[in-house]
């Protein structure tokens, strides 16, 4: 019986440390580093490739452990999915401080309705969230401001990914290893590497 554990962030390294969430992991119960699953993805994609990994490495009586429910999904249809793994694999998922023990194969009512309706309240932030930054969005374009991410140069890549790229080019590491090492999503890397690239 295994200890994995899961941390999302939603956007980038250079915009969100998803370190906090690791250290967090540790205090749950995840010990080894080596077991933690991490990206830089939107909570309500469904084919998330990390999350994907981790459920099917998964196997009877293993323990996942998540700092809250929004980091594991912030989809309530996701989360009746990933229950319904959870009990089928005969495994236990720890959300936070919250426990849900399906190591035999049960759930019972109160816990798995109380697991719903976080999922609902996590999905619903998200909604809000959306909602405020469509309106900040819309109020400074009505100011005339600019705004959108501004655009990736050379000069503007990190740091880690300029020290390991040559690494990458030379075929020693492949990209979801340079995407490890530089702490971001692979589809981070894919842009970098074309910048960089010209």
């Amino acid at each position: 019986m295994a200890t994995y554990g899961y941390a999302r962030c939603s956007t980038d390294a250079d915009r969100q440390d998803i370190n906090r969430q690791k250290r967090e992991l540790k205090v749950l119960g995840c010990i080894q580093e080596e077991n933690m699953y991490w990206e830089y993805e939107s909570g309500t994609k469904i084919d998330r490739v990390e999350l994907g990994k981790l459920l099917d490495k998964v196997t009877r009586g293993d323990t996942i452990i998540t700092t809250e429910v929004s980091r594991i999904t912030r989809s309530t249809k996701q989360l009746c999915e990933i229950i319904e793994i959870v009990k089928e694999k005969h495994l236990k998922l720890v959300i936070g401080g919250f426990v849900v023990d399906c190591t035999k194969g049960q759930l019972d009512a109160m816990t798995d309705g109380m697991l719903k309706m976080m999922g609902v309240f996590a999905e619903m932030e998200r909604n809000m969230i959306s909602e405020r930054v469509k309106s900040g969005m819309a109020n400074a374009v009505a100011k005339g401001k600019v705004v959108g991410r501004p655009s990736t140069t050379v000069d503007s890549l990190p740091s880690s990914f300029i020290k390991h790229y040559p690494k990458y080019k030379s075929k020693q590491i492949n990209k979801s290893e340079l995407a490890r090492l530089c702490d971001v999503s692979r589809q981070s890397i894919y842009k970098y590497i074309q910048v960089y690239e010209g």
